[in-house]
């Protein structure tokens, strides 16, 4: 995909206010439906990303496993 996506500003946003590196937002059933974002101030991150969502992805699961 090129150009700007329906959520970037939302995650630059976010970028800005955190103070952060980077910025990962997934939004689902949203005002303009579903989408993905993602803002980068470094590269590595970018590079990294699936591993990173990895790692999300494991601990969200493991949370919840927990609960249960």
């Amino acid at each position: 995909m090129t150009g700007p996506g329906k959520y970037d500003a939302i995650c630059t946003k976010a970028v800005e206010d955190a103070q952060a590196q980077c910025a990962l937002l997934i939004i689902l059933d949203g005002k303009h439906g579903h989408g993905f974002s993602a803002t980068f101030t470094d590269q590595k991150y970018a590079r990294n990303l699936p591993a990173i969502l990895r790692q999300v992805a494991d601990q969200i699961e493991h949370d919840a496993s927990a609960r249960n």
